[in-house]
């Protein structure tokens, strides 16, 4: 074992690199047809409610208003 020049935090994890095995993980397990099809509909529901919100939102949103006429309330008025 050589002898170590400075000291490291955490040694135990370091000279655990050294004692690692060739043994290979298992393969990972294939999705099913039903799984897949879960989560295209789940990717699917939410870039429609993005979508929906975007499209409900973008009156809101526009800047441009009728120079000719302008909104108020009847308390305004003085109603």
């Amino acid at each position: 074992m050589f002898p170590r020049r400075e000291p490291v935090p955490f040694a135990s994890l370091a000279e655990a690199e050294r004692f690692r095995g060739n043994v290979a993980p298992p393969p990972r397990e294939r999705a099913s047809a039903g799984q897949l099809a879960g989560r295209w509909l789940l990717g699917l529901t939410i870039v429609a409610a993005l979508a929906g919100a975007l499209v409900i939102g973008m009156p809101a949103l526009s800047s441009d208003q009728q120079s000719g006429q302008t909104q108020h309330s009847q308390a305004a008025d003085g109603r």
